[in-house]
């Protein structure tokens, strides 16, 4: 059973949902402009996908600091100094001299950015539980999921018309929006009363006590799998198409925004379907559906002449699995964790994002314009996130404390 733990406004998902697409906007964005930025750097090829990877640090320690910041000071104040932050990166990453600099002022804006990324989440645990909590998560998904149907389009149409450096200051002017929007908009959902000042040592204890609870290990590990997997199709997805299948950087978004397209559709039915059948059991068929399609991503990867639809059709199966998985995994490991909400959400996205710049790093790696890469990181995510869904706890849920 589930409740609301207390009333919120029926916009306040969209609101947060515009707060969170800061993070894929910054990464969909650039995504159809890797060969540019390499050549205008002179850098050989994969260089770009180490701005990626940096990109996924900054956002990895962004989130731990973040959040228990967020369950200190309350849910404003880090949204909109992170989000200053993010801002003042991103003008300086429209000015890089070099793609040293430009992975730099990456990981400072993806740590500012983190804020927009790790607090929804916890203010998400603090109004709602349980099914509820699932509801609202795919509500802020759908307005999350926009951002990688237009981002790729419109860094496509920036590099028609102009240089890749004016999609950084697009991307600023957005911060600065959310900034405001914040500051206008948004009601703190902690109240002073329930926010925590920990020294160093109690927070080391408190992550501790964090990832000893099993329920919250298995869900978070299961998180974490599938960044494996879909960030594997974020760093290789641009070489593999673009260079590999012969697309324009604006074919590239329009198959992009299919792909997002198809894991939001199954986030709003993930919405509809948790109500019947708990999220428990989607999670657990999800996963075998997700292994069986990048199964058959790699089997058509390693063909000797990889066909474009064998390869886009698991692909798309692949990421549409997410819209299921990423609600579900988050509300399943913050289902304990009411009174440290913060702190948990920015554990699980510290793990997803260490191993999201590792992929990313590995991508770029073995980057050669074929698929193989790419498929062989999305099927080993997928393999962990199967074993972790067998290490869950059986039992439903039981009520938080």
């Amino acid at each position: 059973m589930s409740g609301t733990a207390r009333r919120y406004p029926t916009w306040l998902p969209w609101l947060l949902g515009f707060l969170t697409a800061i993070g894929p906007a910054s990464i969909d964005m650039y995504l159809p402009a890797f060969p540019a930025i390499e050549a205008s750097f002179g850098a050989p090829t994969g260089s770009a996908q180490i701005t990626l990877a940096s990109y996924f640090a900054g956002l990895a320690f962004g989130q731990i600091s973040q959040g228990t910041l967020s369950d200190r000071f309350g849910r404003r104040g880090p949204i909109m100094v992170g989000t200053a932050i993010y801002a003042l990166a991103s003008v300086g990453a429209a000015l890089s001299p070099s793609i040293f600099w430009l992975a730099i002022f990456r990981a400072i804006s993806a740590f500012g950015g983190a804020a927009g990324s790790v607090i929804p989440r916890a203010m998400v645990r603090d109004l709602a539980t349980g099914h509820e909590a699932a509801v609202m998560m795919s509500q802020l998904t759908l307005v999350l999921g926009v951002a990688p149907i237009l981002a790729p389009s419109i860094g496509g149409a920036v590099l028609i018309f102009g240089s890749w450096r004016w999609i950084f200051w697009i991307l600023a002017a957005y911060a600065c929006t959310c900034c405001a929007v914040v500051y206008f908009l948004l009601p703190d959902t902690l109240p002073p009363e329930h926010r925590i000042a920990l020294h160093p040592a109690q927070q080391l204890r408190r992550y501790a006590a964090i990832l000893r609870d099993r329920w919250f290990l298995s869900h978070a590990a299961m998180a974490c799998c599938a960044s494996i997997s879909f960030f594997a199709y974020l760093s290789g997805s641009s070489p593999v198409f673009i260079r590999g299948f012969g697309l324009s950087p604006s074919g590239y978004a329009l198959l992009f925004g299919l792909c997002s397209v198809t894991l939001i559709a199954n986030s709003q039915i993930n919405a509809r379907l948790v109500r019947r059948v708990g999220p428990s059991r989607v999670l657990r068929v999800v996963s075998r559906v997700h292994l069986c399609a990048t199964a058959l991503l790699a089997l058509a990867a390693f063909w000797p002449q990889p066909s474009f639809y064998a390869v886009l059709a698991p692909l798309l199966v692949a990421v549409g699995c997410m819209g299921f998985l990423n609600p579900n995994t988050v509300v399943g490991a913050l289902t304990h964790q009411a009174h440290q909400a913060g702190s948990a959400s920015a554990v699980m996205g510290t793990g997803q994002f260490l191993l999201g710049a590792v992929g990313g790093l590995l991508v770029g790696f073995v980057s050669d314009g074929t698929p193989r890469g790419m498929a062989a990181l999305m099927v080993l995510g997928s393999i962990g996130l199967v074993i972790a869904d067998l290490l869950r706890p059986i039992a439903t849920a039981p009520k938080p404390p």
